[in-house]
């Protein structure tokens, strides 16, 4: 088990506990008169859904009436409903479960099958939870969120449930054996939060309880114990955070001989509290930096450190992976054993427990590297070393990824390899043997005429920037190539290869360039790398992008008028920045689900938890958040590159409003702007295969037709 810390904060990056999708609507109210588009806050306000149509139908007048675009977009579509695609699975008890869409699944199944079944190329599979059926009959727009079943039984499971795509849900108590709802069972009403078992009678319930029980973020401030058959309401409060606090959750770990039950305590993005709950409720906190990410597995703690660390006379670099025994640290003592310490060219990716092992997964220069770590016994002295090992038959070249399918159970774990070229495979291994191959994905486009390489290009300040490019053999060195460059640099998030079937079909087949920038604020180089561009230092990711950019130019691979550009979230305030600080590097723009005011990010649904990466627009950190704010930074005697925003009305996490008021500036100005909000979503875009292909053929439509020329 690991608490709250990391895995806890990718979720809230990743899947979000925001406040519901009208509260800018207030604090819109304070800007209008400095602010002419403040309107457009009002996420379904008519006025504004209104605006919304009339710029979806210029753009798709533009772009998705073409034979071309939808041949596209069908040939997305046929990607993302492919039933030949890896049916990747959860082993629950003693089934292997699968969330499966196609073009007759478009919500998709739930489903699960044996693993002698699994191992078929076509497996027999049991549906468990049927999402259109259940839409049908319900009269919704369900979009799953995930499952957590109750150990041993594996009986009762709790099933999160979303309203077209937001990152609010409802949490419902399903039954595994009859397939069936659990009458007056244990649910949770929409909203920002979540559901953990503790036993069948009891959960962890961190949700909106009403006013004042949501953090200034939108996230819960409040977990409480619930008992079956009260109403929720009647629940008790385990722990309070404060107002200013980010998210508070509980959760219970039942692996057997070491039950434990955890209060996480998230501050901010990387800075967050965990403490042990007893048996009596006392709440005893874990003293370890609030900078680290925690881990609590058997008798071991993990801790992962953002920031140099020093404990028992030793000290520790930031980017380390360190290992104590739990109840020792309880008790006082302090003896570290380090598992992994970084250099300038590696970084922790992730680490993994099966039944008697530690599998950890290192980058260097951006590639994977497995090793297999193993305990000493239980009677060693404190601080004794860990057996390592490469793991064996892990693949040395490409992104690799490994999980155990069963950490209680057995030394079994899945491992998947792929690259820009290579469809992606999932092999079962047993550490110590050689990994069996059960599935691969199919081979969407033709990539045997490209070639994959990585390069170095310098920034501003001398730093080496990496970047992976995708390009057809023997391309002629001419500046002409239609060049599409992507980035994310934020949250300490790695972008590491992987097959993009979609970019195969609508980029690398037309005979493109596809580009990948491993600027900093991302992960590539563990906390360092991220830490290098927060805050007052943002300029220095805007500085490496552009410095790959520059680099593909001086290479002769492309040149600014056939260089595009994509990014989505974090990403699409990385290219509305290149938008708006560096117009001349580009021929167009892709700006997806993006932060742009950042005066009012902070007071938009989730906004405020991300203030730890970019500061607090309402103190003196304005002064330097204005240099990377693109709302602020728009001028209109300037000129910009063809753009395209894209958005959803159902994102509940980054506001649409940043969009369409970047947009309705841009428009008003008379720039080469369009516009596309898809009604359903989330923060992903998309709720069904059908909405994604539509979405990401105007994205690739737009791209070619402007740098193809």
């Amino acid at each position: 088990m690991t608490p709250l810390s990391k895995a806890c904060q990718h979720l809230v990056a990743a899947a979000g506990f925001a406040a519901v999708a009208t509260v800018g609507v207030a604090h819109a109210k304070e800007t209008t008169m400095t602010d002419p588009y403040a309107w457009l806050e009002d996420v379904e306000g008519e006025r504004a859904l209104t605006w919304v149509k009339q710029q979806n139908a210029k753009s798709e007048a533009e772009l998705a009436s073409t034979p071309a675009f939808k041949q596209l977009e069908s040939d997305i579509r046929a990607i993302l409903d492919s039933t030949a695609k890896i049916p990747g699975v959860e082993k629950i008890g003693p089934y292997y479960y699968n969330f499966w869409k196609d073009a007759q699944h478009q919500r998709g199944l739930w489903r699960r099958t044996t693993l002698d079944e699994y191992r078929k190329p076509e497996p027999q599979w049991e549906t468990v939870l049927d999402l259109d059926a259940l839409n049908k009959a319900e009269g919704e727009n369900w979009v799953w969120h995930g499952a957590q079943c109750l150990k041993p039984a594996y009986e009762r499971c709790l099933v999160a449930l979303s309203r077209g795509g937001a990152d609010a849900d409802v949490t419902r108590e399903f039954d595994l054996t009859s397939k069936t709802w659990i009458k007056d069972g244990f649910f949770r009403p929409e909203a920002k939060g979540g559901l953990g078992w503790i036993d069948q009678d009891n959960v962890y319930v961190f949700t909106d309880f009403g006013t004042g029980s949501m953090t200034s973020s939108g996230y819960p401030r409040v977990v409480k114990q619930w008992k079956r058959g009260t109403p929720m309401t009647a629940a008790t409060v385990v722990y309070e955070g404060k107002a200013d606090d980010m998210y508070i959750a509980g959760m219970h770990d039942d692996t057997v001989g070491f039950e434990r039950d955890f209060v996480s305590r998230t501050l901010a993005f990387y800075n967050d509290e965990l403490y042990l709950r007893g048996k009596d409720g006392k709440l005893t906190k874990i003293d370890a930096p609030n900078s680290a990410n925690k881990g609590v597995h058997k008798q071991w703690l993990l801790l992962e450190l953002r920031e140099p660390y020093n404990a028992g006379g030793q000290a520790y670099a930031a980017g380390s992976l360190i290992a104590t025994r739990f109840d020792d640290f309880m008790a006082g003592q302090r003896v570290f054993t380090t598992l992994f310490a970084p250099n300038e060219r590696t970084s922790l990716a992730s680490y993994s427990w099966t039944k008697d092992h530690l599998v950890v997964n290192v980058l260097e220069d951006v590639k994977n590297r497995i090793s297999v770590l193993t305990p000493p016994a239980a009677d060693a002295v404190h601080g004794a070393a860990w057996n390592s090992a490469p793991m064996v038959g892990a693949p040395t070249i490409g992104t690799v990824a490994v999980g155990a399918v069963d950490a209680d159970e057995s030394n079994a774990v899945w491992m998947t390899a792929t690259d820009y070229l290579t469809p992606t495979s999932l092999s079962l291994a047993q550490l110590g043997q050689q990994p069996e191959v059960l599935k691969t994905n199919p081979v969407f486009f033709d990539g045997s005429r490209h070639v994959v390489e990585q390069h170095f290009a310098t920034s501003k300040d001398g730093t080496k920037i990496p970047y992976f490019m995708v390009k057809p053999k023997g391309l002629t060195l001419d500046g002409k190539t239609p060049t599409l460059l992507y980035g994310y640099g934020g949250f300490e998030i790695a972008l590491t290869p992987s097959y993009n079937a979609n970019a195969g079909k609508g980029w690398l087949e037309k005979g493109g360039v596809y580009v990948v920038a491993n600027i900093r604020g991302g992960g590539e180089y563990g906390p360092r790398w991220h830490q290098a561009a927060l805050k007052a230092n943002r300029h220095k990711a805007y500085e490496d992008f552009a410095a790959v950019a520059r680099d593909l130019v001086a290479k002769k691979i492309t040149s600014a008028k056939h260089l595009g550009i994509q990014g989505g979230s974090n990403g699409g305030l990385l290219t509305g920045n290149m938008l708006t600080q560096y117009p001349e590097l580009f021929g167009a723009v892709v700006v997806q689900v993006p932060l742009l005011d950042m005066k009012r990010y902070s007071h938009l649904l989730a906004g405020a938890s991300w203030m730890a990466e970019y500061g607090n627009p309402d103190t003196a950190d304005w002064e330097f958040i204005q240099t990377f704010s693109p709302y602020h930074l728009f001028d209109k005697k300037r000129d910009y590159p063809a753009t395209l925003f894209t958005t959803s009305t159902r994102d509940d996490r980054v506001h649409p409003g940043h969009a369409r008021k970047m947009h309705a500036l841009m428009s008003e100005a008379g720039k080469d702007v369009r516009y596309y909000e898809n009604i359903e979503g989330g923060h992903g875009g998309a709720a069904n295969n059908a909405q994604a292909a539509h979405m990401s053929a105007l994205a690739y439509t737009f791209l070619w037709n402007q740098l193809s020329e």
